[in-house]
C-alpha cells in the first residue's frame, strides 16, 4: 500500500534560509554555530543550504545557541509588509525582504548606495532620520 504524500509546512530550504539569516544577524560564522552545539561545520553549511533537515532537538539546540525562540526558525513568516499592487512593487518588496536578512553593515552598504543613487536623481536625501 503507498504511503500518502507529505504535507511539507516547512522545506529544508526554508528552514535553512532562516537558520543563514539569524546566525549572521547574531554575527557568527557556520564554525562558531557548530562548535557551540557540538557538531561539524559541514553539519550547518548542509542544513543552510537545505540539503539537511534537523530533527526536533537539533533545532532546539541551535535556538539556545542563537538565543533565539524555536519559532524564530519554525514558525511560518507572517506578513509584515502590504500585498504589492504590481510584479514590479512584488520584485521590489521581495528585495526588502532580502536585505532585511543581511548582517547589520551590509545593510548600511545598501543604504548607501540607494542613497547616491536617489541623489542623482534629484530625490534628495533622508540619511539623517534613516540612520542608526
Amino acid at each position: 500500500m503507498p504511503k500518502p504524500p507529505k504535507h511539507v509546512v516547512l522545506s529544508k530550504k526554508d528552514l535553512g534560509e532562516r537558520l543563514r539569516a539569524v546566525r549572521l544577524k547574531h554575527g557568527m560564522t557556520q564554525q562558531e554555530l557548530a562548535r557551540t552545539i557540538g557538531t561539524h561545520f559541514t553539519t550547518i553549511s548542509a542544513v543552510e543550504r537545505g540539503v539537511r533537515a534537523l530533527t526536533l532537538q537539533q533545532v532546539a539546540k541551535l535556538a539556545s545557541a542563537l538565543r533565539v525562540p524555536p519559532d524564530d526558525l519554525l514558525a511560518p513568516k507572517r506578513r509584515t509588509t502590504p500585498a504589492p499592487t504590481s510584479r514590479r512593487e512584488g520584485r521590489l518588496l521581495r528585495r526588502v525582504e532580502r536585505i532585511r536578512e543581511l548582517p547589520a553593515a551590509q545593510q548600511q552598504t545598501v543604504l548607501d548606495v540607494l542613497e547616491s543613487l536617489l541623489k542623482t536623481h534629484g530625490q534628495g536625501s533622508s540619511r539623517s532620520t534613516d540612520r542608526k
